[in-house]
């Protein structure tokens, strides 16, 4: 017996020293970090952290060193041969301008070596913030300025760009399409913020890497990868509970890692609901919702609300799903499969439904159908020094998009309904090659396929009847593809200096058909687009002994017009209706920017300005179609107006970020940004967003941190609203000339987040602790009022 029990004691003995736990630890708060990336010097052993900080040392052999790379912490080297400790501390930074690894150019990179201006957001932060939608996520870093037509909405704006002039990436795949618009999207919510690892934003223009549609900049956002630490049948979980009291929301949210070996799956589902969104009850009386339509025995009626500040019909759910499969099959070699899956239910456009005709409502019913995403997505990673390459990527994907307005004119029996269906085929080759250890070159091939079939229909909800009418495109055949290809080189000239330049050539082809030519009496019957394009950019980053940092970027951008450019016949506002131009062509940005980084005692300064100069901008203009600059649109007589090619334009502006550490838990901190843009005629841009700030003090513990902190936007006045913006009474104050402006505001805020213990965390937060009344510029939706939140996270 005592044989067999020193055999058991030594088996285990010796399988403890062959598989040894090491945990990483923060070295403020004293818990286990997850996710932490691991890796021997020649990177061909990695691995990462599990969801309590531990990893297998043993992994490693004979490797002498280690390195660990976590957003939000100091790199970590480790000397292997005289390692025996049990744990591994990692340094918050709290401060400084430390090295953080980021995937800005779609390889791993240095942020200290980049010259691009780039806001990294880690899921630490994103977790802290605790958004609703993805929107909100880009709102909440404070760096960027989002507007709202709906509560089921949010466009970024970048730099005076936004929409279909911004490149949203997920998961390494575009999700830009060929129906992208110039109005506002919301598009962006469909990705589910709880499932989100880091995202970054890329300022200024991204065609090198990205192609087509990067003007302003770029949104790369990367939800969470299955974790692969060595274990068997290992299951961690994620769960999260959240309760807003402005709308009423209701979030449920869980994520499950499943290890077995070298398989990795990773689960993901959220459920959220809103319900009307309730406005804040201090100044702008103006923007309450006195009236709202109702039908009651078959009529549309007036409703008088009993609770003006309550934004009625502006209620919306959502479900997200993400399944994810990873397969290591050694170092070298890996594969994963993604399959992402989001639906909504309607959404009503709230500025829609407060435009108003003859002093009534305009619409009794207007609201986005179900949007449905769906994408699957394939990915093989293969890292081995070849002559061609060191790590090799290729990305297949599959998108499928549908989504549908819906609209009835308040008296009328009338339910206008058109509906599109989007695929879109994905393939991505990327490769990263090590010249020397100095230099670097990162090169790849882009193909992306886009398909579209789009349907109106007019239906009688008394009858039933329907009645076909035309689509919000072309119901022909429409397809749109392109094909890229770029070159990335990087030089590390010394210990100080990084160069960087690159270069990429894009092709875009282009077919609609008119199907039913008598929908619209064109004098055309297809639009077709045949174009190339070839941009590139310069960059250099000069680091001192000082710890100042300097970042020049010089770059150039375009955006092919895409089929809702071209091809869109709709009312873009009361009398007025946008029809094809078939003359259009690409739009060109050419951009400088300048970045200061300086370490400062406890604290740390940022300060960047850029200039942009777009030439052949796209841009709605008067216009006159089969010889009148009027139609009749909808039983409306309407004004003409289409996207022409204007002269260029010019965009300019700033930005400015400082933290101090006051005390050992007392950090201040402030952002501001300012974007000036007018076009060739002195007419300001559309998506030239106003000053905006965000300013606070964050306190911290081991357990806790505290953020006390300030939101404000700067007014725009009536003569500096874009023309567009100008006709848009229902949604701005008037001022003394009772023209409509933009007022300025500000809120008073508070978050806090607490640890209990190792498995359990609850946050707390007011925002708009003095219930404002406000709309953010261009928003057809007024802003929250005082907004209670909690939320309870676990995970083991």
């Amino acid at each position: 017996m005592n044989k067999i029990f020193l055999v058991i004691a030594f088996s285990w003995i010796s399988l403890m020293a062959w598989t040894q736990n090491i945990q990483v630890v923060d070295s403020e708060s004293g818990k286990g970090v997850e996710k932490v990336f691991i890796y021997n010097k020649k990177r061909n052993i990695t691995t990462e952290t599990d969801i309590r900080g531990y990893f297998d040392i043993s992994l490693f052999g004979s490797s002498k060193q280690l390195i660990l790379k976590r957003y939000g912490y100091k790199e970590k080297k480790v000397a292997l041969k005289s390692f025996n400790e049990k744990i591994i501390l990692l340094e918050p930074m709290f401060i400084g301008l430390e090295k953080v690894v980021i995937s800005a150019n779609k390889w791993e990179s240095n942020i200290a070596e980049v010259p691009n201006k780039i806001t990294a957001l880690s899921a630490k932060e994103i977790t802290y913030n605790n958004p609703q939608t993805m929107a909100d996520v880009m709102a909440s870093s404070g760096k960027l300025f989002v507007q709202k037509s709906q509560m089921g909405g949010g466009s970024p704006m970048i730099r005076g760009f936004a929409a279909n002039s911004i490149l949203l990436v997920l998961d390494g795949v575009r999700m830009n399409n060929l129906i992208y618009r110039s109005g506002n999207l919301q598009n962006i919510i469909t990705v589910d913020a709880n499932a989100i690892e880091s995202a970054e934003v890329v300022f200024g223009p991204g065609s090198m890497i990205y192609g087509s549609d990067a003007l302003g900049g770029v949104i790369d956002m990367h939800t969470q990868s299955p974790r692969i630490t060595g274990k068997q049948n290992h299951l961690s979980v994620n769960a999260l509970v959240r309760y807003a009291s402005a709308n009423h929301e209701k979030t449920a949210h869980v994520d499950m890692n499943y290890e077995r070996g070298r398989w990795g799956f990773l689960t993901s589902l959220s459920f959220t609901d809103f319900d009307d969104l309730r406005m804040g009850s201090h100044q702008h009386d103006d923007y309450q919702r006195g009236i709202y339509s109702h039908r009651i025995n078959g009529q549309d009626t007036v409703m008088q609300n009993s609770q003006p500040n309550l934004q009625k019909q502006t209620a919306y759910h959502q479900f997200n799903m993400m399944q994810k499969v990873r397969f290591r099959v050694d170092d070298q070699l890996n594969f994963n499969y993604q399959l992402m899956f989001s639906n909504s239910s309607d959404i009503p456009r709230y500025d829609r439904l407060i435009q108003k005709k003859g002093g009534q409502l305009k619409y009794a019913t207007w609201y986005y159908g179900p949007q449905l995403f769906l994408m699957n997505s394939f990915r093989m990673d293969y890292t081995n020094p070849t002559l061609f390459f060191d790590k090799l990527r290729v990305n297949i994907a599959h998108q499928n998009l549908e989504e549908s307005r819906h609209d009835r004119k308040f008296g009328k029996d009338f339910l206008r309904s058109r509906t599109e269906r989007v695929n879109t085929y994905n393939l991505y080759v990327d490769i990263e090659k090590s010249i020397n250890e100095h230099s670097f070159l990162f090169y790849g091939l882009e193909f992306v396929a886009n398909t579209l079939t789009s349907q109106g229909i007019k239906k009688n909800i008394i009858t039933q009847e329907e009645k076909a009418i035309a689509p919000r495109y072309p119901d022909g055949d429409n397809y749109y593809q392109t094909l890229g290809a770029y070159v990335l080189y990087k030089n590390n000239l010394s210990s100080h200096v990084t160069l960087q330049a690159g270069v990429r050539y894009s092709h875009i082809n282009m077919y609609s058909s008119f199907g039913n030519v008598n929908f619209y009496q064109l004098p055309f019957h297809t639009i077709t687009l045949n174009t190339g394009s070839t941009t590139g950019n310069i960059g250099m980053v000069f680091r001192t002994q000082h710890q100042w940092s300097f970042h020049l970027n010089a770059s150039s951008g375009f955006r092919a017009p895409n089929v809702d450019d071209m091809a869109k016949v709709f009312d873009s506002e009361p009398g007025n209706v946008v029809v094809p131009n078939t003359n259009l062509k690409p739009e060109y940005a050419y951009s400088t920017d300048f970045t200061i980084k300086k370490d400062v005692g406890k604290g740390s300064v940022e300060a960047t300005v850029f200039y942009t100069y777009l030439a052949d901008a796209m841009v709605r203009r008067d216009f006159v179609f089969n010889g009148s600059d009027s139609i009749m649109y909808d039983g409306t007589m309407s004004k003409v107006s289409a996207l022409v090619n204007a002269g260029h334009a010019n965009i300019y502006g700033g930005s400015f970020y400082g933290k101090v550490l006051l005390y050992p838990n007392i950090m201040a901190y402030g952002n501001i940004t300012f974007t000036k843009g007018k076009d060739d005629q002195k007419n300001t841009l559309r998506h030239v967003a106003p000053t905006f700030l965000n300013a606070g003090v964050s306190y911290f513990t081991n357990r806790l941190k505290t953020d006390l902190y300030v939101n404000y936007n700067a007014a725009i006045k009536y003569e500096d609203l874009a023309l567009s913006e100008r006709k848009k009474f229902h949604i701005y104050a008037l001022d003394e000339h009772q023209q409509p402006y933009s007022p300025s505001w500000w809120t008073l805020n508070l978050k806090s987040s607490y640890q209990i213990n190792t498995f359990l965390s609850v946050q707390l937060g007011v925002e708009n602790i003095l219930d404002v009344r406000y709309r953010p510029y261009s928003s057809g939706m007024v802003a929250a009022g005082r907004n209670f939140i909690f939320s309870l996270r676990s995970k083991f």
